[in-house]
């Protein structure tokens, strides 16, 4: 096929039915996801045998952990796709909601309207899941979808799209609305981010060359973040039990996930305490423990294995079962560690000191900031958002995990009874 006519063509296709589900009722948005939903339960066993397909493939092409790990559908993580297409269903629609109005002096009122943001175009590796959750946030925000997945998730992702279009149909809603792309030509994503006629949002969930490529290319407005670089910083009041517990899900949880810790913090007043009783824990489990030399003194004096870190093992974002760890004199040499060396993803802290809890929320630059809680919670099923499109570290319009808002825009409204500018 001719690459850029059948990109032009889907292109049309969504800009047509963006205009049709901008002012699609609720029910008939729900009545899709609920569909979509119960073809995907009833299509489980289909979308696990090409899901098997896909990863025996993957593994044949030399694909690395932490991609196969992405790639990977269980009966579990199917049920899941639904269960997160029925939760969007439950949640408020955002489109035409209003807010902040305000009389002015003039008698008008002016306030806010919220609308969606048109044609959204997702760009993914891996992730099935991907393919459902997204199909499912544009619809009910309003939005017409076009998906580019991977090509080693492609059997998998025609399943999913397939029984997306069934949900469609159900609801009396274009097909258009959600389009899963049938080439894997690299040309495609080309195509897709400088189609500025069609397309009004990028958001590419990948590996950091994709998104590289993705935001140097781009001539569409794109939704992204690079990397996760997550730290978990134990205060020296932080309750230990506490700090092990987080410390060790937010590692060991796991590996391949950009809300996964990949650098651990610890106060120096409580080091010796708490890295031994961390440090046993991650050598069960096989992690591989990069330090600075006072963490490397204590874990070796101690028993545990682990290496002298180098300052790029600060910059790494390892999605693999390897940890950097400093121990610091405290508090303003954490919060300087983070925002210097993270990726303004999510981090937390581990303390009983409310002020210092304060600070660290105030002072961190990230999109998500947590107080006594691992940082796998950094999602959209996790925030109440139903689902995700993907993480934004930017810092206009979506921060943070975005959902059905962070899908939509606001125009303004002026609502008056006559009045003229005199």
């Amino acid at each position: 096929m001719d690459v850029k006519d059948y990109m032009q063509g889907l292109g049309r296709a969504a800009r047509a039915a963006s205009r049709v589900l901008a002012r699609a009722d609720t029910n008939a948005k729900n009545e899709a996801l609920l569909a979509m939903a119960d073809a995907i339960v009833r299509d489980a066993d289909k979308l696990l045998a090409a899901n098997v397909a896909d990863l025996d493939a993957a593994r044949a092409a030399g694909l690395d952990a932490a991609l196969l790990d992405r790639l990977a559908l269980t009966a579990k993580g199917v049920a899941g796709m639904a269960d997160g297409l029925r939760q969007i269903a439950a949640l408020p629609d955002p489109v035409g909601e209003m807010s902040e109005f305000a009389y002015r002096p003039s008698g008008i009122q002016v306030g806010k309207m919220r609308v969606p943001l048109g044609v959204i175009g997702i760009i993914y590796e891996a992730r099935p899941n991907v393919t459902a959750d997204a199909a499912g946030l544009c619809l009910k925000s309003g939005n017409a979808a076009i998906l580019r997945g991977g090509s080693e998730a492609a059997r998998s992702n025609q399943v999913i799209a397939a029984c997306v279009r069934e949900g469609l149909r159900a609801a009396g809603l274009p097909e258009a609305a959600v389009q899963v792309l049938e080439t894997t030509d690299r040309a495609a994503v080309g195509e897709l981010i400088t189609m500025t006629e069609y397309v009004d949002v990028i958001v590419p969930r990948g590996g950091k060359g994709l998104i590289e490529r993705v935001s140097r290319e781009a001539r569409v407005p794109v939704i992204k973040h690079l990397d996760g670089i997550c730290h978990v910083y134990i205060d020296g009041d932080a309750d230990l039990d506490k700090a092990v517990r987080i410390a060790d899900n937010a590692k060991t949880h796991r590996y391949g996930t950009c809300n996964t810790m990949e650098t651990l913090l610890v106060a120096q007043a409580i080091a010796t305490s708490v890295l031994p009783r961390l440090g046993r824990i991650y050598a069960e489990k096989g992690v591989e423990l990069r330090c600075c030399p006072e963490s490397l003194s204590i874990l070796r004096e101690a028993g545990i294995p682990a290496i002298e870190a180098t300052e790029e093992d600060w910059r790494t974002e390892y999605l693999a079962p390897i940890l950097a760890i400093s121990t610091l004199p405290g508090l303003d040499e954490a919060i300087a560690h983070i925002n210097e060396f993270g990726s303004h993803h999510t981090d937390a802290i581990v303390t009983e000191n409310y002020t210092r809890a304060r600070r660290f929320l105030r002072e961190v630059d990230s999109a998500s900031v947590v107080v006594n809680a691992s940082t796998r919670f950094a999602d959209g099923f996790e925030y109440g958002l139903g689902a995700e499109i993907g993480i934004s570290t930017d810092k206009i319009h979506a921060r943070g995990p975005v959902g059905l808002h962070g899908l939509t825009s606001q125009k303004w409204v002026v609502l008056g009874d006559g009045q003229v500018r005199a």
